[in-house]
């Protein structure tokens, strides 16, 4: 069977573009409830694609309300093998400043009060995911061959620390993030990475640096500011997945 890639979108990439032939579009209903917004299904630069922007369409779902199970459940029920997701993140290391793009390779959860399973216990069968490695190797590599074909700048691996939100984080909690070994922060990282993990969906996060963590930049945070890195930077992500997807001729 062919493999099948779906695109999960975050903050500021709520459409794939005015390429993106859309054959289905629909909010779609799991045993774990809905989805964050319609699924849709289409040809995208010539590749058969999923895309699913996990905020919804208008950013209208907080990073802690998403139904990461229903999401994931739903992409599973339509055969996806692989997920590319984009995440903006708020930058720690000194490499990942403002518009970088990078490809994290580990992941520490900070969440609290999120269904982060599938297994439950409520259907009777529990199962502990090997999570050593939480990011698809081979997919990873894949977006790093597109990367360096393309020329594009990309930051390979890195830790991300996943918070709760929707509030940024204070300078003491940054700095505990920095001790942990984090590079970066979001706050949609977890618990999608684990789900596919334990749906067997080869997944890898693409990340966008939207601003200096608190306490790292010297002038206070805007989401002003984070809005303008991201309107300059979502189209540095599209063309890095479509370099991806061809890279991987699906």
């Amino acid at each position: 069977m062919a493999d099948l890639y779906a695109v999960i979108g975050g903050s500021g990439l709520y459409t794939l573009d005015e390429q993106f032939q859309i054959e289905s579009a629909e909010k779609l209903q799991t045993p774990y409830g809905d989805t964050s917004t319609e699924l849709q299904i289409g040809l995208w630069q010539g590749h058969r694609v999923a895309f699913l922007p996990r905020h919804g369409a208008s950013h209208q779902v907080p990073p802690h309300k998403i139904n990461y199970r229903a999401n994931l459940w739903a992409l599973k029920n339509i055969d996806i093998t692989h997920i590319i997701a984009a995440n903006a993140v708020g930058g720690i290391d000194s490499r990942y400043g403002p518009l970088a793009l990078g490809l994290p390779d580990q992941i520490i959860d900070y969440t609290s009060n999120r269904e982060h399973s599938f297994f439950d216990g409520e259907s009777g069968e529990v199962e502990h995911i090997d999570f050593t490695q939480p990011y698809s190797q081979t997919l990873r590599e894949a977006i790093i061959r597109a990367a360096r074909k393309s020329h594009s700048d990309l930051i390979d691996g890195g830790t991300y620390g996943c918070t709760n939100g929707p509030r940024l984080e204070t300078a003491a909690e940054i700095k505990k993030l920095k001790m942990d070994g984090c590079s970066i922060v979001g706050m949609t990282g977890m618990p999608e990475a684990a789900l596919a993990r334990e749906l067997d969906i080869e997944y890898a996060s693409i990340v966008l640096v939207v601003n200096w963590c608190a306490g790292i930049g010297d002038k206070a945070i805007t989401m002003e500011e984070i809005t303008t890195v991201l309107r300059q930077g979502v189209d540095n992500i599209r063309q890095l997945v479509s370099d991806t997807l061809s890279q991987v001729k699906i």
